[in-house]
């Protein structure tokens, strides 16, 4: 169906300027314009896609500070797989750390899904799958 495609994934922060710095330094998204609503927030755009960041600590959180593949999760799609795993490692996210550590990496360069995956989350632990095709 052409004629209908997602617009945005909205998720709440605990911590505004940090989940905006994720998103932007480590992501690579950019800031666009967003009305002044009640609450303070940020609309972010990758491509097509935008994320809308909403400040509010008493939102809806993962209760696990685990990073899985089997949890709700947003996915974004990337161009160069390997040159992203290369800048998050720049920022700190590796594979090789421990399952507590909100900055391990689960990457599957071969999957069952029938394209390379990576799973991370941001700092209010929200899940985050990024993928690309081989």
């Amino acid at each position: 169906m052409d004629d209908i495609f997602l617009h945005h994934v909205s998720i709440t922060t605990k911590s505004l300027p940090r989940a905006i710095s994720f998103y932007t330094d480590v992501l690579g998204f950019k800031p666009i314009a967003r009305p002044a609503f009640h609450l303070d927030g940020a609309w972010l755009k990758a491509g097509t896609f935008e994320l809308h960041l909403i400040d509010f600590p008493q939102g809806s959180f993962r209760n696990t500070k685990s990073v899985g593949t089997d949890d709700v999760h947003f996915a974004i799609r990337v161009k160069d797989f390997e040159s992203m795993i290369k800048r998050l490692n720049q920022h700190g996210y590796r594979e090789d750390l421990s399952e507590a550590d909100n900055k391990r990496l689960i990457i599957k360069h071969q999957s069952m899904a029938g394209y390379s995956q990576l799973y991370m989350m941001d700092p209010d632990s929200h899940l985050i799958e990024l993928n690309a095709a081989y």
